[in-house]
């Protein structure tokens, strides 16, 4: 699949690498392509990124990222559906790192140790890969662009399309920055 990535696409991907490795994390996840794509200059998704203004509220984006991490990977939605049941899932936090430290709940934590080599995709970061491979097609675009990957962020449930929604940047809102008002449709589609 990475024979059709576009080469901006694929430093988006290197990218994430790197900000796998620089956070000592075992595996590279979705939050990694995110922060990659902010990274990003001169190309079709850093100026959707820049007309949604995430460039301009990247600390904001990423202390999202950071308190979802606490959570233990759950979304607001997970939250919200929690306290519908009467649990509170900021103070279990809050004991969890009371006892254990903070950032007990993480996944993926620092002093991990790896095997040989980067670190690898999880299973949710494949899927982004995947379905930004479903987009492209769906488009009729040959190649997979960053754009195709922001996409397949903001569509896919998660974290990460929480964080983008929560700062004004669903699906539907990506993809008018990137190709007008005609498009938003194209989720459905490309699913």
């Amino acid at each position: 699949m990475f024979e059709r990535f576009t080469k901006g696409a694929r430093a988006t991907v290197t990218g994430a690498v790197t900000h796998a490795e620089r956070a000592g994390a075992g595996s590279i996840t979705e939050e990694h392509l995110l922060l990659s794509l902010l990274d990003q200059e001169g190309s079709r998704a850093s100026f959707a990124v820049a007309a949604l203004g995430l460039t301009d509220r990247r600390s904001s984006v990423e202390a999202a990222l950071f308190e979802a991490r606490r959570r233990g990977g759950m979304t607001r939605a997970d939250a919200d559906a929690l306290a519908d049941i009467g649990i509170d899932l900021t103070a279990i936090v809050s004991h969890v790192e009371e006892v254990h430290g903070e950032g007990a709940l993480w996944g993926d934590r620092k002093g991990r140790r790896r095997w040989s080599g980067s670190p690898g995709f999880t299973r949710e970061a494949k899927r982004i890969l995947e379905k930004s491979l479903r987009i492209a097609l769906g488009r009729g675009d040959r190649f997979i662009g960053e754009e195709h990957l922001l996409l397949a962020l903001a569509a896919s449930p998660g974290v990460v399309a929480d964080v983008l929604a929560e700062h004004g940047a669903t699906y539907g809102t990506v993809s008018r920055a990137l190709y007008g008002d005609g498009d938003a449709g194209q989720e459905r589609r490309a699913g």
